[in-house]
């Protein structure tokens, strides 16, 4: 996967900032804190793994599938995969 390889740091970071906010997410729990800011936070780090998923997909698709020296059937296959793993994360 050469694209998360090309964009290993930003990938990481939002990675970071992810766990950042799963965190403080956890902590808000741990301490009772006011539930409109815990929904905010859940609303926050859902868009956060969103905005990845959007990224590495994206990278994936432009990189793999959209190269037009990959033979039909290995775009199949790839492409199946790519389905497969969307509608894992979409459950």
């Amino acid at each position: 996967m050469a694209h998360t390889i090309t964009g290993k740091k930003q990938l990481l970071t939002r990675v970071r900032r992810i766990k950042g906010q799963a965190d403080a997410l956890e902590r808000a729990l741990s301490e009772e804190g006011d539930c409109l800011a815990i929904l905010q936070q859940i609303a926050a780090v859902r868009g956060a793994v969103n905005g990845l998923m959007a990224e590495v997909l994206e990278g994936h698709i432009r990189e793999h599938l959209g190269d037009p020296e990959i033979d039909e059937a290995t775009r199949s296959r790839d492409l199946d995969a790519v389905v497969s793993a969307l509608r894992s994360y979409l459950k």
